[in-house]
């Protein structure tokens, strides 16, 4: 009787009649099927939650990494951009004027008013405010003259080598009787760059 018979024959019902050979065979296949199972259970799965997260790890350092590279890849012109900025940034700090250049500076917003011909009513600087990195310098200004004189004065004020800037602009007729002489309201604002001393202080 061949091996296949014999297993054929075998009563499933029954395992104690079976030969010695099907029974160590059986025995050592359940054996097999338990190890495996408590492998499983108490070694493999309790090194799944492990494995997620050094897969998530390994995502979050890949992204990491290709982030870093895009980076380096752009690091000189970062680095052009950067030195770009500083001069851009050296220029406008050039433009305003320091502490001691102010005093220079409003006779030469006096003169520009003169200069375009204008007849100056007022001129007040006010009260220094200072912001984050730069104070702010007001000064009310009142003149009259003709429309063309008011227009080369905020001309020459824009020609000025500092930062100048005009708000709170009114421009009305000084008179009824003289429709072409008018009067000129304005608020001058010239800035000038903190040092770390004063911004500290």
């Amino acid at each position: 009787m061949s091996i296949v018979d014999e297993l054929r024959n075998l009563d499933t019902n029954d395992p104690g009649r079976w030969p010695l050979p099907f029974r160590v065979g059986a025995v050592a296949i359940l054996f097999v099927a338990v190890i495996a199972a408590g492998v499983y259970w108490f070694v493999i799965q309790e090194e799944v939650p492990q494995l997620e997260r050094a897969q998530m790890e390994e995502r979050d350092l890949r992204t990491q990494f290709e982030d870093r590279q895009r980076k380096a890849a752009n690091f000189d012109a970062y680095r052009a951009q950067l030195a770009e900025i500083e001069r851009d940034f050296g220029a406008m700090l050039r433009q305003l004027p320091g502490k001691t250049e102010v005093p220079s500076l409003l006779v030469d917003i006096s003169q520009t008013g003169l200069g375009a011909g204008l007849e100056e009513q007022l001129f007040q600087p006010t009260v220094e405010i200072q912001k984050d990195f730069y104070a702010e310098y007001p000064i009310r200004l009142r003149y009259t003259g003709s429309y063309h004189e008011l227009g080369n004065f905020v001309s020459g004020i824009a020609a000025l080598p500092r930062i100048v800037t005009l708000h709170d602009m009114t421009i009305r007729p000084q008179n009824s009787s003289s429709p072409d002489e008018l009067t000129l309201d304005v608020t001058a604002k010239t800035y000038r760059y903190l040092d770390e001393e004063a911004t500290e202080g």
